[in-house]
C-alpha cells in the first residue's frame, strides 16, 4: 500500500527560506485602522450637522404652522395664512438643501483628501515592502545558488 508523503517539513522548510516581516502587516492594520477612524470621523460631523439642519428645519416649520392654524375672521385671511405658509415653506426648503448640499460637499472633499493622503501613504510603503523583499528573495536565491554549486 502506498504511503501519503508528508510536506510539513518541506513546507516549513520553504516558509522559513522566504521569512515575511509581520511588522510591515501591523503596520499596514495601524494605518487601516487610522483611516478607518478619519473616515468614520467626517461622517459622525456629517450626520451631527445634518440632524441639526433638520431639527432647525422642523422647529422652523412647526413655528409657521402654528400661525396657520390660529383661527381667522375673514375667509381670505386663511388663503393669505396659506399661501404664507406655502411662501415660508419654499424658502426654508431652499435653504436648508442648499445647507445639506454644503454638507456632502464637506464630506466629499474631506473624503477624498483622506483616500489620496492613504494612497500616497500605502504607495510609498508598498514600495518599501516590495524592494526589501526583492532585496530578501535575491539573498536567498544567491545563497541557493552558492550552496548548489558546492
Amino acid at each position: 500500500m502506498a504511503k501519503t508523503q508528508d510536506f510539513t517539513k518541506m513546507m516549513q522548510d520553504m516558509m522559513s527560506a522566504m521569512p515575511m516581516d509581520m511588522s510591515k502587516m501591523q503596520d499596514a492594520f495601524k494605518a487601516q485602522t487610522a483611516l478607518s477612524e478619519k473616515m468614520a470621523k467626517v461622517a459622525l460631523e456629517a450626520a451631527e450637522k445634518s440632524t441639526d439642519i433638520s431639527a432647525k428645519w422642523a422647529k422652523d416649520t412647526l413655528g409657521k404652522v402654528g400661525a396657520l392654524t390660529a383661527s381667522k375672521v375673514e375667509p381670505a385671511d386663511y388663503a393669505k395664512a396659506m399661501s404664507d405658509f406655502a411662501s415660508a415653506s419654499a424658502e426654508m426648503a431652499a435653504e436648508n438643501l442648499a445647507a445639506f448640499a454644503e454638507v456632502a460637499k464637506k464630506v466629499q472633499m474631506e473624503t477624498v483628501e483622506l483616500m489620496l493622503s492613504a494612497g500616497k501613504e500605502i504607495s510609498e510603503e508598498t514600495t518599501a515592502a516590495m524592494k526589501k523583499a526583492t532585496e530578501e528573495v535575491t539573498a536567498v536565491a544567491k545563497k541557493a545558488t552558492a550552496t548548489a554549486a558546492k
